[in-house]
């Protein structure tokens, strides 16, 4: 395992030491499990140094990234599944153009099936002001030769600001998120999920980070430029990550910043989160806006219960893709028969993608518990270690447990047999979505 700095690698010794400080605040026992679980993967590297702070919902995610563009004296990298034209992105070209006015290099990355509904005149804006701005695996293949796959997406939500602010989780440019779930009132029992709940409020989840592991999350932003072809080619002559301020100390965080996709050398996002369930020792517990992960990870899921592990999950009741919803729900009866307590959130649309593991071991990302996440999409998460993180993750499961629904595992069996017919179909399709 690799641990580095704002300003180098560490030696062994300074790896001890931070590692120690992180058992330190609080379940040594669990922090050093989990640490010894993730030595057993490969290519793991840790990033010390960083200050690290959880965003919910679209209002307060979006006011601290305008905030960190406003700032902006160097370089903005933005990569996204959707930016749409119109409400908050409008804001955020707006802000974009001047910012590429003062001087600062731009650069955007949006999926073109993401944000197939923008028009092409919002993204020629940006051209026209000298932001730099690129289409992920354009829909047409000659729009640039040799850069297309229509099932390979980039999902990921990047915005890195200076290569010392950074945003990441499951939040897209749209206006989904311009009011907070928490404006919404509960919802009756009984919602139908083929709604697509748009008018509901979404309930979602961001980090933002300061320090070293920004600068890595500007790299992958350029990197993902470089693949795709993308036009003007970045001088080689600029060194994205570079720290201005000689590698100033931003925290006391040690982070992981995990890509996957399929030209990564690995499932990276899968093999971390398996191996942290597999290593759970008292709770697991999971927020998840798509989840139909496969017979392997849901056996993950039933073991640690089955051992004593204490698994809640926290599902969406309404969705804006129903198939996937209706997979997931296929294995509610061998979840809920080994014990793992699930709950459907009555609240909101739910789009967040969290799990925190014994209160330790939290990851917050753009990728889904479902296979699209893990083989198909161009996916980004965040590990973060340490009992003071963990507990700002568990307040804000809590939270969301008081406005969900719990699943009766009685009540569940006695479904009716046409809500287990389209569960049975949609799971014939769960590798498709």
């Amino acid at each position: 395992m690799q641990v580095s700095t704002a300003s180098d690698d560490l030696r062994r010794g300074e790896r001890a030491r931070l590692l120690n400080h992180v058992q330190s605040e609080g379940r040594p026992d669990l922090v050093k499990r989990h640490l010894a679980a993730m030595t057993s993967q490969k290519r793991v590297r840790l990033s010390a140094d960083n200050d690290v702070h959880l965003l919910v919902d679209g209002p307060q995610t979006f006011a601290a990234m305008f905030k960190a563009v406003e700032s902006a004296r160097r370089s903005i990298w933005l990569e996204s599944y959707i930016i749409e034209d119109e409400d908050i992105a409008v804001r955020l070209r707006d802000l974009l153009i001047r910012k590429r006015a003062e001087g600062v290099t731009i650069h955007v990355i949006y999926d073109a099936v993401g944000s197939i509904g923008t028009s092409r005149e919002f993204f020629q804006s940006l051209r026209d002001a000298g932001v730099h701005t690129c289409a992920f695996n354009p829909i047409n293949p000659l729009t640039r030769p040799g850069y297309w796959g229509i099932n390979h997406r980039d999902h990921r939500k990047i915005l890195a600001v200076d290569e010392q602010w950074a945003f990441t989780g499951g939040i897209n440019i749209s206006k989904v998120y311009s009011s907070g779930s928490s404006l919404f009132s509960k919802k009756r029992k009984g919602k139908d999920p083929d709604g697509d709940g748009k008018d509901n409020g979404w309930r979602d989840t961001q980090v933002q980070i300061n320090g070293p592991a920004a600068a890595e999350m500007a790299r992958i932003v350029r990197q993902t430029w470089d693949a795709q072809g993308c036009k003007p080619v970045i001088n080689a002559s600029v060194i994205t990550g570079a720290d201005p301020k000689g590698g100033q100390k931003r925290g006391d965080k040690v982070l992981q910043v995990i890509v996957s996709g399929p030209d990564e050398a690995g499932m990276d996002t899968y093999v971390s989160l398996l191996t942290a369930l597999d290593a759970a020792q008292e709770s697991i517990h999971i927020t998840m806006a798509y989840f139909a992960p496969g017979q392997d990870m849901v056996q993950a899921l039933c073991d640690a219960a089955q051992r004593g592990v204490e698994v809640q999950m926290i599902l969406p009741s309404i969705s804006d893709f129903s198939p996937v919803l209706y997979a997931g729900r296929s294995y509610y009866e061998q979840l809920l028969s080994a014990g793992v307590k699930l709950y459907e959130l009555d609240s909101a649309v739910l789009h967040a993608k969290t799990v925190v593991v014994d209160g330790v071991w939290s990851t917050v990302g753009s990728s889904n518990m479902d296979w699209r996440s893990f083989v198909s999409n161009n996916e980004i998460n965040v590990v973060v270690l340490g009992r003071d993180f963990g507990q700002s993750m568990e307040a804000l499961f809590q939270q969301d447990l008081r406005s969900s629904t719990a699943i009766d595992p009685q009540a569940w069996k006695n479904r009716s047999l046409f809500e287990k017919l389209k569960e049975k179909s949609a799971r014939l399709f769960e590798r498709l979505m």
